[in-house]
């Protein structure tokens, strides 16, 4: 169960954009060209970590103009049992990555052997910060929702990675959240990152392996995921609609179940309501519209259509970026608008 709000799991700077690189013949890009040299982990900068890797900036010296690299290893105090499953999932999101090239989504660079002997997946550096920790950030400073503005362009921007992902690759990105967007400067740049769990799906946009295993994150998780229903491509948007959600409230989803108790002598202490959160899961989280302001009013109407308990109620990508990009009404297909029927 996911019961802290610092979510650093499986990379939190992520993923790839496609370059030509030539590695040497321990990369999985082949070629005979200029050797990759990832340095031992206690040379780079840790970015982040989660559930068996850790994520190191790389700066490439004596590169002219090189951009740096966002590095992900697997944790060297993992047991080998388990460094096994995630060296075959760090493998896995090797080979996806490699087929990715869009500008939002971060790019793949490289699969190679670093100095330590340890597997290394090279990324594009997608930004600075994770949409998470800016949200965490901005509730810290005292600060209320993230401009309307803001919230609308990292719709927008995630929307289209979402879109290239379904329609273009035929991939479920299955662990949709704020953790997994990565920002540079002050927004200049919105990428996802972290394809490691994605999914394969059919025409129909069903994930096409009966055997497959939706993992996304736990307060993420739409109605089907948790039921063991059918897994489509809407799964992906019920996690988009609470990211939005979290620029909104500034919180994690269902985490309202924290509440504050004083005991005897007086300390405050926080409790959680289990049964109540687990009751939540799968389900659209409150949100105070009028504290808001009618600014908002477009994406609240979208984080409630992404975050119908029914897939088939939901948008798909593709009509979240065109009415988007349109300013157009969220029905009336006459319109160009998004039409649920």
């Amino acid at each position: 169960m996911a019961t802290s709000y610092k979510c650093t799991d499986e990379g939190g700077f992520k993923t790839p954009n496609r370059g030509r690189i030539r590695s040497s013949g321990s990369s999985s890009s082949g070629g005979a060209g200029t050797p990759i040299t990832i340095p031992a982990s206690p040379f780079m900068k840790k970015l982040g970590c989660g559930t068996g890797v850790n994520v190191y900036l790389m700066n490439r010296v004596g590169k002219l103009n090189a951009s740096p690299w966002a590095v992900k290893k697997i944790n060297s105090k993992c047991a080998s049992a388990q460094s096994a499953v995630y060296q075959k999932r760090l493998n896995e999101e090797a080979k996806i990555l490699k087929g990715i090239d869009h500008p939002n989504v971060v790019g793949f660079r490289a699969f190679t052997t670093a100095k330590d002997g340890s597997k290394c997946l090279a990324m594009e550096y997608g930004g600075e910060q994770s949409l998470n920790d800016l949200i965490e950030k901005r509730r810290e400073a005292g600060l209320e929702a993230f401009p309307a503005a803001v919230v609308e362009k990292v719709a927008r921007h995630v929307a289209l990675g979402l879109k290239y992902l379904h329609n273009e690759k035929k991939l479920l990105h299955g662990d949709m959240k704020s953790c997994n967007v990565v920002i540079r400067g002050n927004f200049e740049t919105v990428k996802i990152c972290d394809v490691g769990v994605s999914l394969q799906l059919d025409e129909n946009m069903r994930v096409s392996d009966p055997k497959a295993e939706y993992i996304g994150t736990e307060p993420w998780k739409p109605k089907e995921a948790l039921e063991e229903g059918e897994i489509t491509d809407k799964a992906d948007i019920f996690a988009f609609g609470l990211t939005l959600w979290e620029m909104m409230t500034l919180a994690m989803p269902h985490m309202e179940m924290l509440e504050d108790e004083e005991d005897e002598d007086d300390s405050t202490e926080v409790s959680f309501d289990e049964d109540a959160y687990y009751e939540r899961l799968g389900t659209r989280p409150p949100l105070d519209v009028e504290a808001l302001g009618a600014s908002y009013r477009r994406m609240v109407e979208l984080f409630c259509l992404c975050t119908e308990e029914d897939p088939k109620k939901r948008p798909s990508a593709a009509q979240i970026v065109q009415a988007l990009e349109d300013n157009a009404p969220w029905d009336g297909a006459q319109s160009g608008g998004l039409s649920l029927d």
